[in-house]
């Protein structure tokens, strides 16, 4: 099992944008095989700072969901909108 844990800031103007491109990819992910990856996007209490928990059952799985177009796209308009060096992409080992 892979676990991952990405966390990010965006600027307080980008936070309704970036929750509408969240929703197109989680929409899409649907179509996908639910049974063997899981994937939440929570936002922090200060409105702008997004986690996002993801795991898949193996490296197959987790290429194929983060190469969905609308999940590509989101990370793209993410990534222009100035993280100012805030993304943190971390894994987790299960005990």
């Amino acid at each position: 099992m892979i676990n991952v844990i990405v966390s990010y800031t965006v600027k307080p103007e980008f936070v309704t944008e970036n929750k509408t491109n969240i929703q197109k990819f989680l929409d899409d992910f649907k179509n996908l095989d639910q049974e063997t990856f899981e994937y939440k996007v929570y936002i922090k209490e200060d409105d702008v700072t997004f986690l996002h928990y993801s795991n898949y059952i193996n490296e197959e799985v987790q290429h194929e969901v983060l190469n969905v177009p609308s999940f590509k796209e989101f990370q793209k308009l993410r990534d222009e909108s100035g993280l100012n060096g805030s993304h943190k992409i971390e894994i987790l080992q299960s005990i």
